[in-house]
């Protein structure tokens, strides 16, 4: 069975995508921590991250070193955190947080949810930055 990932990078579920090549995606997290919560993927579904080949596991990195300069100019007031955790989705991914403080990323807290222009919104500061 596909993971819900797999599921967005073949469109069957939408959403709000922040960078694309033809083997990455970065997209908006639907239950995000704080405002503008990324998640970076290789679009071959793979479950563990420090399961990849090298090679692919360097360019996930350098494509969300690509997306996290983005978000720092489109958060310059924050720092964009970094986490790999690895349990929510078995596909494996990376969080960009932009946080003020450690509890942004603290990932207890209550997950947020916006309205669909709020997430437009956010997709487009991210973009155009």
């Amino acid at each position: 069975m596909a993971s819900i990932f797999t599921k967005i990078v073949q469109g069957e579920i939408p959403s709000y995508t922040i960078a694309e090549d033809e083997k990455h995606l970065a997209f908006l997290d639907s239950m995000p921590l704080v405002k503008g919560h990324c998640l970076v993927i290789p679009k071959q579904e793979i479950d563990l991250i420090f399961d990849m080949e090298n090679d692919d596991f360097k360019n996930l990195w350098s494509f969300a070193q690509h997306v996290a300069k983005k978000m720092a100019k489109a958060y310059p007031e924050r720092r964009v955190a970094v986490a790999v955790v690895g349990l929510e989705v078995p596909h494996a991914h990376i969080h960009l947080i932009p946080i003020t403080k450690m509890e942004d990323m603290n990932f207890k807290n209550v997950r947020l949810k916006f309205s669909d222009e709020e997430y437009r919104e956010a997709q487009q500061h991210i973009i155009n930055s």
